[in-house]
C-alpha cells in the first residue's frame, strides 16, 4: 500500500472513530419527522387521525421535547395553549381547531359549548375549547423550555407573559379544586386525570348513571380497536359526567365525581417547583412557592401514602369512607402507575423515594424485569388487560416521568435501563401512543406526539457518544432541527 492509501485508509478509521458519518434514519432525525407532520402552524397535534385538535398535557410534553429542535416554536407550543385559558384560570384539555370537521372527534366543541355554557368561568369567546382541564405540567415545560434559549425567551418576554397564566391556572387547581378539603386538587372527571379509563375511576364511576350509548358517536372507533379503547358502557358514564358539568355552568363541587389523584397532583407540586424558578428569573423570591410545593408534598403524603402497600392511592372524595378523624373519603385500592409518579418529586423523603423504585421493580409493575416500560395497572389486578387503553398498555409519558424520578433520587442504573427501553420501543414501535408492556407491541395511533417529543428529550440528555443511534448527538440533533422546514419561524 502507498502513502497515499494508507493516509486515506487512516483518516476513514478516524472519521469512524472520532465523526461517525450520520445515519440516515437515526432516532433523532425520525422523532423530528413525527413533530413536524404534526404541527399545525401554532401547535401540535398528538396525532393526525385519532387527535386532530390540540391537548393540554400534550402540548406541555411535546415542548420539553420540541425545545431541542426550535425553542421558538416550543414556547408558541405553549402559547397557543394558555392563550385559550379561562377567566377563572382554568387551562381546558383540548383547543379545537376550527378547521377540524365536527364528526371527526367526540366530544366536539358543539357538545362542550364553551363560550356559553362556560361564560360565568370566563371561556373565552373567539376559540372553542373543552370545559374540563388535564394533568398541570405546563409551569414545569414552561421552566425547561425557557432554560433551552435564555435569550430568546428574556427577548420575547416569554416568561413575563406567562407567569400570570400560570400563576393563575395554580390558583384555580388549589383553591376550586380543593373538594376534599386537604388541599390538594380533586379531578371531576376522568379525561381530567388523563389516564382515563383506569380501574381506579370503576368504583367512583360505578355511581354514575351511564348515557345510552345510542345517543353518541364515538369517533375514536374510526381510528383504533374496540378492544384497545374504553367500553361504551364507560364512555356512557364519561359523557353523562361532562354533560352534568356542562349544565352546571363548568361550577365545581357538584358533580358525583371527586377523586384526589396522586400523579395530578405530583405534576402540580413539581411545576410549582418550577414556578417557584420562574418568579426568581423574573426577579421575585420565589420563596413563598418553594413552601407551597413542600406543604402539598406533606399533604400528598397524608392524604394518599400507603407504607404497608408501598404505594401511592387515589382517594375517593364522594366514597362514605372516614378514617377516625382522618382525611375524608376512601383510598381506592387500585395500583395505578399514577401512584409511582411521585418519585418525580425532588424533596420526596428517601425512604418513601426508594420504596417506590422498589415497588416499581416488583411483581406488581415488573420494570425492568418482566415489563420493559411499566404498566399503567397492577400486573396482578383483577382488572389488567395488556391492551386496552389505560388498563394495563405502558405509555411513554409515565415512562418519562418515572426514568427523570430514578434519576433525581440517585437510581442511574435504573434510570439508564428505562432511558434505554424507552428509545428501543419508540423506535420499534414508530412512535406508538401506547404499547404491550410484556411484548412491546404498538397499540393505538403511531407518529404519536409526546412519544417522539420525550424520545427526542431523553436523546438530548444522551452522554457525547450515543451507541443506541451509533451518531454524535449534537450532529444528529442538527440534523433533525433541519427537518423542521421552517426552523425557528415557527
Amino acid at each position: 500500500m502507498d502513502r497515499t492509501a494508507q493516509l486515506t485508509a487512516r483518516r476513514a478509521e478516524r472519521d469512524i472513530a472520532y465523526d461517525p458519518p450520520p445515519v440516515p434514519d437515526a432516532l433523532h432525525v425520525r422523532a423530528a419527522r413525527v413533530l413536524e407532520a404534526n404541527w399545525t402552524g401554532t401547535s401540535t397535534v398528538p396525532s393526525r387521525g385519532l387527535y386532530p385538535h390540540q391537548w393540554s398535557w400534550d402540548s406541555a410534553f411535546i415542548a420539553i421535547g420540541l425545545r431541542h429542535l426550535s425553542p421558538l416554536r416550543a414556547q408558541t407550543e405553549l402559547e397557543t395553549l394558555l392563550g385559550a385559558q379561562w377567566g377563572d384560570g382554568r387551562i381546558p384539555h383540548i383547543v379545537f381547531n376550527p378547521s377540524v370537521p365536527l364528526d371527526a372527534y367526540f366530544p366536539s366543541p358543539d357538545f362542550w359549548r364553551s363560550s356559553t355554557a362556560g361564560r360565568a368561568a370566563g371561556a373565552p369567546r373567539t376559540v372553542q375549547t373543552s370545559g374540563i382541564v388535564q394533568p398541570p405540567v405546563h409551569a414545569l415545560a414552561a421552566w425547561l423550555v425557557h432554560r433551552a434559549d435564555p435569550g430568546l425567551s428574556r427577548a420575547r418576554g416569554f416568561l413575563t407573559r406567562m407567569y400570570p397564566r400560570l400563576a393563575a391556572w395554580h390558583r384555580y387547581l388549589l383553591h376550586r379544586r380543593d373538594l376534599g378539603g386537604g388541599g390538594l386538587a380533586s379531578v371531576v372527571h376522568p379525561w381530567e386525570q388523563g389516564m382515563d379509563n383506569s380501574p381506579c375511576w370503576d368504583a367512583p364511576l360505578s355511581r354514575v348513571t351511564p348515557t345510552p350509548a345510542r345517543s353518541f358517536r364515538r369517533a375514536d372507533l374510526d381510528h383504533g380497536a374496540p378492544e384497545d379503547r374504553p367500553t361504551d358502557l364507560d364512555y356512557g358514564r364519561y359523557v353523562r359526567l361532562a354533560t352534568e358539568y356542562r349544565d352546571g355552568g363548568y361550577a365545581d363541587g357538584a358533580g358525583d365525581f371527586a377523586v384526589e389523584d396522586p400523579a395530578f397532583n405530583a405534576l402540580l407540586i413539581a411545576s410549582e417547583h418550577a414556578l417557584a424558578r420562574i418568579a426568581q428569573e423574573l426577579g421575585a423570591t420565589g420563596t413563598a412557592r418553594h413552601a407551597r410545593a413542600e406543604r402539598l408534598t406533606a399533604a400528598l403524603i397524608e392524604r394518599m401514602w400507603d407504607p404497608a402497600e408501598g404505594m401511592f392511592f387515589c382517594r375517593d372524595v364522594r366514597s362514605e369512607g372516614v378514617h377516625g378523624g382522618g382525611p375524608a373519603g376512601a383510598l381506592i385500592p387500585e395500583r395505578s402507575v399514577s401512584g409511582l409518579i411521585p418519585l418525580l418529586l425532588p424533596t420526596l423523603p428517601p425512604d418513601i423515594a426508594a420504596t417506590l423504585a422498589r415497588t416499581a421493580h416488583g411483581p406488581h409493575f415488573g420494570l425492568g424485569h418482566t415489563t420493559r416500560l411499566a404498566p399503567s395497572y397492577d400486573l396482578l389486578g383483577e382488572a389488567f388487560d395488556p391492551h386496552r387503553y389505560w388498563r394495563g398498555p405502558a405509555w411513554f409519558n409515565t415512562a418519562w416521568l418515572l426514568e427523570r424520578g430514578l434519576r433525581t433520587h440517585g437510581e442511574r442504573e435504573r434510570a439508564d435501563a428505562l432511558r434505554t427501553a424507552v428509545l428501543d420501543l419508540a423506535a420499534a414501535t414508530d412512535f406508538a401512543e401506547y404499547v404491550d408492556p410484556y411484548t412491546g407491541e404498538a397499540c393505538g395511533a403511531t407518529g404519536f406526539g409526546w412519544t417522539a417529543a420525550l424520545a427526542l428529550d431523553l436523546l438530548h440528555d444522551a452522554p457525547a457518544w450515543d451507541t443506541h443511534t451509533h451518531t454524535h448527538t449534537h450532529d444528529a440533533t442538527e440534523r433533525a432541527v433541519n427537518e423542521l422546514k421552517g426552523g425557528d419561524q415557527g
